[in-house]
């Protein structure tokens, strides 16, 4: 049976002036517990950090596995990119900062999200990898929005939910103040090296927009030894899971989540920064 939560919010300095954190504890938690930054999606313009209590992370929260966090961050309509990226960045190294505090380990921090929220997780995982001031045990970044270039999947899509339209509208919203190319941090499926980016394991429907990126990104993972698992559901429908929990493949999802995650505590810890494995960071062991 889940458990009862405990649910509060909190307003911490962001590169925008404040932000405020949504954060739900497992009510009855005693130890410290892996901290999961959520990041909402909603195509980096529309969203808001309550939908945490609909996503994979709020199950794991009630089954009083995670402290889980989620930034209200700022919106491409009112702020492009670079502010959604730098504002989660910013909770992350609240959550790092404060972990004592918040009842989670500063060695087990978690990203993860769906679509733009996906995105920005893996966003996220680079600035820290080339920031080294906080480091990431694992990455949970669901059918995340990657490339805003078109792909296969994403060119001529009609799928439910997400579509080639809203997917251009957005990207061009997000990145209007770019002048130039568009660096890695903006759009991931812009960078070029994958190594000692954390071990990541992620789930995506095979007909919606955001198959194609989801599935060259764990590939480049792969090629650059990172350990990277990705399960693939058919169907269209973007954010299935969270749209039609009642559904098999979204029930077989979950699940699958679940697992992955309790994988991923018993076998990986973060390093402080400056003590890494200069060769293996953000992983003790492989699967």
């Amino acid at each position: 049976m889940a458990g009862r939560i405990r649910s509060e919010k909190r307003s911490i300095p962001s590169p925008g002036g404040t932000m405020t954190l949504r954060i739900a504890r497992p009510a009855n938690a005693v130890d410290k517990l892996p901290g999961v930054l959520w990041i909402h999606g909603g195509g980096y313009i529309i969203g808001m950090s309550s939908m945490l209590y609909f996503s994979r992370a709020i199950d794991l929260v009630r089954q009083g596995k995670a402290v889980a966090v989620s930034p209200e961050y700022r919106l491409a309509h009112t702020a492009p990119y670079p502010a959604a990226a730098e504002d989660c960045y910013a909770a992350l190294k609240y959550m790092k900062e404060h972990a004592e505090e918040l009842g989670i380990r500063d060695d087990q921090l978690f990203v993860g999200g769906e679509s733009a929220g996906g995105g920005l997780a893996v966003a996220v995982s680079l600035m820290a990898r080339d920031r080294r001031e906080v480091n990431i045990a694992f990455l949970m970044p669901l059918y995340p929005m990657l490339d805003c270039e078109d792909t296969d999947s994403s060119r001529d899509n009609h799928g439910r939910v997400w579509n080639t339209r809203r997917n251009h509208y957005a990207w061009k919203r997000y990145l209007r103040d770019i002048d130039g190319p568009v660096p890695s941090y903006a759009s991931p499926a812009r960078e070029k090296k994958y190594r000692k980016l954390p071990p990541t394991y992620t789930f995506v429907c095979e007909g919606e927009p955001f198959y194609e990126e989801t599935k060259a990104y764990i590939w480049k993972l792969r090629r650059a030894d990172v350990k990277a698992e990705m399960d693939i559901f058919p169907g269209n429908v973007h954010a299935f899971d969270m749209l039609m929990p009642w559904k098999e493949d979204s029930i077989q999802a979950k699940h699958n989540f679940q697992r992955q995650f309790d994988n991923a505590v018993r076998n990986y810890r973060a390093p402080q920064p400056g003590k890494e494995d200069p060769e293996v960071r953000g992983r003790i062991k492989r699967k």
